[in-house]
């Protein structure tokens, strides 16, 4: 019982680093914008801020719902992995502002970690997954 209630807290706790993201990029969206034309990223930007929002969204929702995580970090991944290594390039910046990006970087790695954890063990007990796969229909 406690184990499908620690995965249900650490899957609603890894999918609020994905919601806290949607939520900045929506609010600042133009200061995201500036961002991405300071990173040399021109092509298509609202595309590319509209596309990363839905995936920041809809990841989140799968996490804490515990259906399709599989799905969910597949997309959250594709987003979040080239994502890190524009913004936090680390190696880039000068020496005096390394260690606050290096910290954001690994940061990032780390939640990747989580989500490869939660894709290769599942979700528990209190999931729609689970709830659907014993629910009996008559």
């Amino acid at each position: 019982m406690i184990k499908n209630i620690v995965d249900l807290i650490g899957r609603i706790f890894l999918a609020s680093v994905f919601i806290f993201e949607a939520v900045d990029t929506i609010k600042f969206y133009e200061e995201t914008k500036a961002t991405l034309t300071e990173l040399n990223i021109v092509w298509q930007q609202d595309f590319l801020l509209t596309s990363g929002i839905i995936i920041l969204i809809l990841g989140s929702c799968l996490f804490i719902t515990g259906y399709r995580t599989g799905f969910a970090t597949t997309i959250l991944l594709l987003y979040w992995i080239p994502a890190t290594f524009l913004v936090y390039d680390f190696w880039n910046f000068p020496r005096g502002e390394q260690r606050m990006v290096i910290m954001v970087f690994t940061k990032n790695l780390s939640v990747m970690g989580g989500m490869l954890i939660l894709w290769v063990n599942g979700s528990k007990a209190y999931s729609i997954r689970k709830i659907l796969a014993t629910t009996k229909v008559r």
